[in-house]
């Protein structure tokens, strides 16, 4: 399979330009698939210069993970001149190459990538039309193909065709010969079509009929070969379908284990937890997580910790002494980190490894609570492990309902297409601190149940037994049986209960949960030697059966499904019914998702793959503020798919609704693969809201933004200050004074101010008061209302310190009195509203023998909300790059605000 995004790894890359040699440059390089038939087979396609001349390679490689030189060789080699063309072809990314009569079609990732690629081959061509003088001769890409091959004729490179040739020092496995004169060789001078394409099998393609270009077999599919991509996933359905009868299953032995280790360094032996005496077969694949890895306030503000290296370190050297190991993947957030190690013959057989975080701290988005996942394929099953940290305290246990439900909803593997979630996988594993209590026993009922092991008894207490149960969280998971002692709270470095004076109750908060099928849990237990944590570490070694093809029957049931649509194909078209063309949302308000389902059924006889596909002109396939699950998936005949319409507006989509800039009106081309499109209307009502409007708009309203009508409210998002009115505009938003009032007549004093989050309806019942008015006292906890708080600013329509102000406070934020210059410059509302925030930071610091805030936390909170960057779409910051840019411009906008936090002004 080709991966769903491409960017070649140093290691790759190195290793392309070591076979090159000094005589070349590598300038870029893609993965691709060749299209030969109904087959695409993976290749490297390579775009190298030697001083004014360029050439493009086709490499094939003998490995998944290029490592070395010799795991390279040159299948094709293209003088970049007149006679060379390439273009993208389609809508989907294919690449079309082409030396005078000679015609090779690719399948590029939909990635920037590809965009990139084609943009250097297509500079390079153009540099060599605008080339003055006698044609270059490229005689240096000679070096790549073999000497006893005539010069002026084009060969493939086969089984039977294969010379040595070096360069420098590196002994190539070489390709083919090259001449400008080629097109004597080619048996057709049409490129196919489309239409063309997609004949059946039995049927040759004039993509390539030359005798010496290699002939690939549709039963190559089964040793590296796949099929084209506008039926590959026809086929790919297909195949799913009757796994079993071309797969195995073979039995691993998987070790998971966790541990909270309270921000203590790994000064002990693992070896009591990750490799016990009593375990006397290695594992084949470790599954090690950990919690508040690091609890220092650089951690959680920077996400930066030497703790990363050294529990990796201690991890590395406690695994089973029996077998050799190799690191899969590392993901770490705060104080989550997720490691993976498997046995090193099993690392061929593991591809398309992933790694995603989830922030579910305050605002939904700090990382020092929600989870860290790694998702891969093990043979032929796909397999996910998600590290979590929930929502702490007793009483909190919705929210820690919410953590999972949050989790679930927004850790997505956007690399793949379409994108994989967590429930898109065959075998899930769960793992973490989850932080449920035992309720409804005092401390010293609980101790006695456990004195004398009375654990089922217990768990009729156990929050997470509870919620699991009402199918509220986990659904569809299994815990083994838990026959061990309650892993929290010790006294660190003893196994005694806690002694403080909160005295709190055991509780079994580390857990181990899995779904899936060919699952069998061999043990489940707690481990009281390592004694540094509060917690103890937990573990559990499973026998999983992953399913492993067998090649032989694999290219047997290949054929039946290629025969089978082949026929189908020639004999029927696709056909669907909507249940509804226009979908309609009457009311929808402010961070409150609203859903609408589509059925769509397949009513004609062959297999249907539907898309949501972009309009013309359009970056998307839908609005902002609509999300579409499954925006694409494939139907059999007979049956139907269910797709959900999501309508969300939050902070980005927000002021052009209220400003009417835009409307909650979307129409949507539903694509049939081989058939016709069918479009869907969407329509719907927001109901505007305080959230998401503009200072300049918000000072100017004596009434609940529910009262103003709506053309008053669009004059005065689009030139507030030519409005008259009767009186004149606040100093600040009223609804900014109605929080911070109600925060510090009441919040003042409360602990984690700011980093414990509150509850997502008693945030809508804060909006709905603040929009309306009512009821007359504020609702919801202290936590909802700093959290509302935070969100209101966080979605205004310009920052509190405007956009066109940031690079500016970014720049002199290392002098105070700079800082103050930029502060005094601001529109006035704008600086009312930077002052007013930061004398109600200054009072809370005022009382942090009570409320344990710090500055420093303060003013990383508020720096990444009151300084915003302008946008950029472009900015990838997955790039190393950009993150440490990021994790710079957020130190210096801390450090703006700590300059308010600690000085007079």
């Amino acid at each position: 399979m080709l991966p769903a995004a491409i960017m070649m790894d140093q290691q790759t890359v190195s290793a392309i330009q070591g076979f090159l040699g000094s005589q070349a440059k590598c300038v870029t390089s893609i993965e691709a698939g060749l299209v030969r038939d109904w087959v695409k087979t993976s290749r490297i396609l390579v775009l190298v210069q030697n001083n004014n001349e360029h050439g493009l390679l086709v490499f094939v490689s003998s490995k998944p993970n290029v490592t070395s030189t010799a795991d390279l060789s040159v299948e094709k080699a293209f003088p970049i001149n007149e006679h060379f063309k390439c273009e993208i072809a389609g809508a989907d990314v294919y690449v079309k190459v082409t030396y005078q009569k000679q015609k090779l079609l690719f399948e590029l990732p939909f990635s920037p990538r590809t965009n990139t690629f084609v943009a250097e081959v297509t500079r390079a061509a153009e540099a060599s039309s605008l080339r003055v003088g006698p044609p270059p001769s490229f005689t240096w890409l000679q070096a790549y193909v073999p000497l006893n091959v005539p010069h002026t004729l084009w060969f493939d490179l086969s089984d039977d065709n294969v010379s040595h040739h070096s360069v420098g020092s590196t002994s190539l496995k070489s390709g083919l010969a090259f001449d400008d004169n080629f097109s004597e060789l080619m048996t057709s001078d049409n490129w196919p079509s489309n239409t063309e394409l997609k004949k059946s099998d039995s049927q040759e393609s004039d993509l390539d009929n030359s005798e010496n270009f290699g002939n690939i077999p549709r039963q190559s599919i089964a040793m590296g070969a796949t099929p084209l991509a506008a039926r590959e996933s026809v086929v790919k359905l297909q195949m799913t379908m009757r796994e079993e009868d071309y797969t195995d299953l073979q039995n691993f032995r998987v070790f998971i284990g966790t541990w909270n280790v309270n921000g203590q360094a790994p000064i002990i032996s693992l070896e009591d937890w990750l490799a016990p005496k009593s375990d006397l077969l290695p594992p084949d694949l470790y599954v090690i997580g950990f919690q508040e890895l690091d609890l220092s306030k650089e951690a959680f503000l920077f996400n930066d910790t030497p703790r990363e290296e050294e529990w990796l370190h201690a991890v590395s050297n406690a695994l089973h002494p029996e077998a050799e190991y190799k690191k899969v993947k590392l993901v770490r957030l705060i104080g989550m980190m997720l490691i993976i190690f498997v046995q090193v013959k099993h690392v061929d057989c593991i591809q398309n490894v992933a790694a995603e975080t989830v922030g579910t701290g305050i605002m939904g988005k700090m990382g020092n609570k929600g989870g860290v996942a790694v998702r891969f394929d093990l043979h032929s099953t796909s397999v996910c492990f998600i590290n979590c940290h929930l929502a702490a305290h007793v009483e909190e246990f919705e929210r820690r309902n919410q953590d999972y439900s949050d989790i679930c909803a927004r850790l997505v593997f956007n690399q793949f297409k379409p994108p994989k979630f967590i429930k898109d996988h065959q075998q899930i594993y769960w793992l973490g601190d989850m932080n449920y209590r035992i309720m409804d026993l005092d401390t010293d009922q609980v101790k006695g149940l456990i004195d004398k092991q009375c654990y089922p008894t217990l768990l009729e207490h156990d929050q997470l037994t509870i919620q699991h149960g009402f199918k509220r969280v986990f659904v569809g998971c299994i815990e083994g049986p838990v026959r061990f002692p309650p892993t929290y709270k010790y006294d660190p470095g003893t196994n005694d209960w806690d002694s403080s004076e909160k005295n709190r109750p055991p509780a079994w908060c580390d857990r181990i949960l899995w779904k899936g099928e060919h699952i069998s849990q061999l043990c489940y237990r707690s481990h009281p030697s390592l004694m540094i944590s509060d917690h103890k570490p937990v573990s559990s070694v499973f026998e999983v059966g992953i399913k492993v093809v067998d090649n032989i029957k694999y290219r047997k049931i290949y054929e039946e499904v290629m025969k089978k649509l082949d026929k189908l194909e020639n004999e029927f078209l696709p056909q669907v019914t909507v249940d509804k063309m226009e979908v309609h949302f009457e009311r929808v308000t402010f961070i409150e998702p609203v859903s609408r389902f589509l059925t769509i059924a397949n009513t004609g006889q062959v297999p249907v793959q539907f898309e949501f596909i972009k309009k013309l002109n359009d970056t998307r396939y839908c609005k902002d503020w609509l999300n579409i699950k499954p925006y694409m998936s494939f139907i059999m005949p007979g049956e139907k798919c269910d797709v959900e319409l999501e309508v969300y507006v939050d902070k980005r989509t927000a002021f052009k609704l209220n400003s009417k800039q835009d409307t909650l009106d979307d129409i949507l081309v539903l694509h049939l693969e081989g058939g016709k499109d069918l479009f869907i209307t969407v329509q719907g009502a927001y109901i505007p809201s305080c959230f998401g409007s503009s200072l300049d708009a918000l000072v100017r309203m004596p009434f609940p933004i529910r009262e103003v009508p709506t053309a008053k409210l669009i004059d005065l998002e689009t030139h507030p200050k030519e409005i008259k009115a009767k009186e004149p505009p606040f100093e600040i938003p009223k609804e900014l004074w109605l929080l911070i009032d109600h925060l510090f007549k009441y919040g003042l004093t409360k602990e984690d101010l700011f980093q414990q989050p509150g509850l997502h309806q008693e945030i809508q019942q804060v909006l709905e008061k603040l929009d309306t008015g009512k009821p007359e006292h504020m609702p919801g906890s202290v936590n909802s209302v700093a959290e509302a708080l935070l969100l209101f600013l966080e979605a205004l329509a310009d920052s509190v310190v405007p956009t066109i102000f940031y690079q500016r406070c970014l720049d002199c934020s290392n002098n105070f009195i700079l800082c103050k210059q930029v502060i005094f410059q601001l529109p006035q509302v704008h600086r009312n509203v930077f002052l007013y925030i930061m004398y109600f930071l200054k009072e809370l610091l005022h009382h942090s023998a009570y409320n344990k805030l710090d500055p420093n936390l303060l003013a990383t909170v508020f720096g990444s909300i009151l300084l915003r960057a302008p946008p950029n779409d472009d900015l990838d910051i997955n790039l190393p790059g950009v993150r440490r840019n990021q994790q710079l411009a957020d130190r210096k906008k801390a450090t703006f605000v700590y300059h308010f936090l600690m000085n007079d002004w």
